[in-house]
């Protein structure tokens, strides 16, 4: 008898239908095929234990299982109850007239009981615009399922409830969530927060700007300055996500199975690898490409500690999806594209030995080596931080104060009025949200200068000899520096501050 059961398969962060189909004939034998990996390959173990134990079993005759579209490789062990109810159905050990209408997804412990699967949200989307009536899968993945609507999701803990679901009618619960209540939550009580640092008052202030034009930024400052904390607080002060943003974001992590018991991200992620990781890791990549830690911080922030230490290689990959805000993995037989337009925030000792130009310093360092430490950041990639800033240590004076300073809640109320001028001011661009993601032409547009801030812009370039780079970059955070103080003009104000914030195109740091 030919049975057939659906599934999914994830490729990239999206979903593709895979046909299960089983046939059970005379003979002995069991036979996969449909470009299954070992973990599928090895799924018969693990269906006939789980089988066994629940008074069920493998019929002893030829089975041949095809997944279609059988040129499409398939991975993972999400399968195992797919398979295993095609053959209970083909071997008519159960009913199977409403099988058919269901995804169903999930890995197989010995004793039957499920395990959590990854990309629970993609496929669930995908079963959704096929017109399925209902996903069911283990129940740690439900809620992030349960996030798309008109699509009856239920959370399994056995394949014994499954069973007696289609087989005896048993109804299973359905899994529902708010999914508004879930993407609020938790908004006004952020877990770091602004508060909390004593002083750094210019720090707080060039935060501010990163956050409302979405401008890569970079700390340098001795060790124990404080830019690993400042860092760390950064995403509390961000404007909170939108339901698209959240959706896409979701999507990302669930395909790497990081949702589990949890439906809508409603924090944008913040991701800090450590400076060993390799370019695939960072970038995306591996025989079954996964999204890499750029992708894992889409609408989000990626924190790079101690940039120098990262290999320089490792950094360089990371140029082309800075700027294209995408990332496209190629291999021999297909290629995927995960987004990952991300704020890069990035902090430094200015020396080796972490200390720079202080006679009292325990760690001093010759200029050779700190030529040869700060060479190991590509000009390519500076041009692609808007914002450089010094940290200097806090004096005790200001450790000691009781006073507390401004909360995130009270800095991201104007960091999302600013963000909300600009996206009014690109709503007719399609690829433009926030200034950071200004190019030439749209710089020349919407940052236009008065004579007066021409004439400073000019000074400073040849005073403090700024590179030609910077003078785009200064344009867009004086842009961001108008819009948080609500000027439609730029002014000499906002270009004198916005200068400020360009230490490593000065004269002494990079050679």
């Amino acid at each position: 008898m030919l049975t057939k059961v659906y599934g999914s398969a994830v490729f990239g962060v999206e979903a593709t239908t895979i046909i299960v189909e089983v046939n059970i004939d005379k003979g002995i034998g069991y036979h996969l095929v449909g470009l299954p990996d070992n973990a599928i390959k090895e799924s018969n173990y693990r269906i006939a234990a789980a089988l066994q134990n629940n008074g069920y079993k493998i019929p002893g005759k030829k089975i041949t299982i095809n997944m279609a579209p059988a040129d499409l490789r398939k991975e993972g062990s999400a399968y195992d109850l797919t398979l295993a109810l095609g053959i209970l159905a083909a071997s008519d050990q159960i009913r199977s007239e409403e099988i058919e209408k269901y995804i169903i997804m999930g890995e197989l412990s010995l004793d039957g009981s499920l395990q959590p699967i990854k990309g629970a949200l993609p496929i669930a989307i995908k079963a959704r615009e096929e017109g399925f009536k209902g996903f069911i899968l283990p129940s740690e993945n439900a809620k992030e399922a349960a996030i798309v609507d008109n699509l009856k999701v239920y959370g399994v803990d056995t394949i014994k409830q499954v069973i007696e679901f289609f087989d005896q009618g048993t109804p299973l619960e359905q899994t529902f969530i708010d999914t508004r209540a879930e993407f609020y939550k938790d908004l006004d009580f952020p877990e770091f927060d602004f508060a909390d640092v004593k002083g750094q008052e210019s720090i707080k202030r060039c935060m501010e700007i990163a956050a409302a034009g979405g401008h890569n930024i970079i700390l340098i400052g001795p060790p124990g300055a404080g830019k690993t904390m400042l860092a760390k607080r950064l995403p509390s002060i961000l404007p909170p996500m939108t339901l698209h943003e959240a959706l896409e974001t979701t999507k990302i992590h669930s395909v790497v199975g990081k949702i589990k018991n949890m439906g809508l991200m409603g924090q944008r992620p913040f991701r800090s690898p450590h400076h060993t990781i390799s370019s695939a890791a960072l970038v995306g990549g591996g025989s079954y490409p996964q999204p890499g830690e750029i992708s894992l911080s889409h609408n989000g922030v990626l924190f790079l500690d101690e940039l120098p230490e990262f290999e320089r290689r490792v950094l360089e990959v990371m140029r082309q999806p800075m700027e294209d805000r995408e990332v496209t993995i190629a291999r021999a037989r297909f290629a995927v594209t995960y987004p990952s337009s991300f704020m890069l925030v990035a902090s430094m000792n200015p020396s080796p030995g972490g200390y720079f130009n202080d006679p009292d310093a325990p760690v001093t360092s010759s200029p050779a080596e700190m030529q040869r430490y700060l060479s190991k950041i590509s000009g390519p990639l500076l041009d692609r931080i808007d914002i450089h800033i010094e940290v200097t240590p806090v004096p005790f004076e200001k450790l000691s104060e009781d006073r507390k300073g401004e909360s995130s809640v009270d800095i991201r109320k104007r960091v999302t009025a600013a963000r909300e001028i600009q996206t009014k001011r690109f709503e007719a661009l399609e690829n433009v949200h926030y200034n950071a993601q200004m190019n030439t032409k749209q710089i020349r547009e919407y940052c236009i200068l008065d004579d007066k801030s021409k004439t400073l812009l000019k000074t400073a370039m040849e005073r403090l000899n700024l590179s030609a780079r910077a003078y785009d970059r200064i344009l867009k955070v004086a842009r961001t520096i108008s819009d948080l103080d609500g000027c439609e003009q730029l002014n000499g104000n906002h270009i004198s501050e916005a200068i400020q914030y360009r230490s490593l195109d000065r004269e002494g740091w990079l050679g």
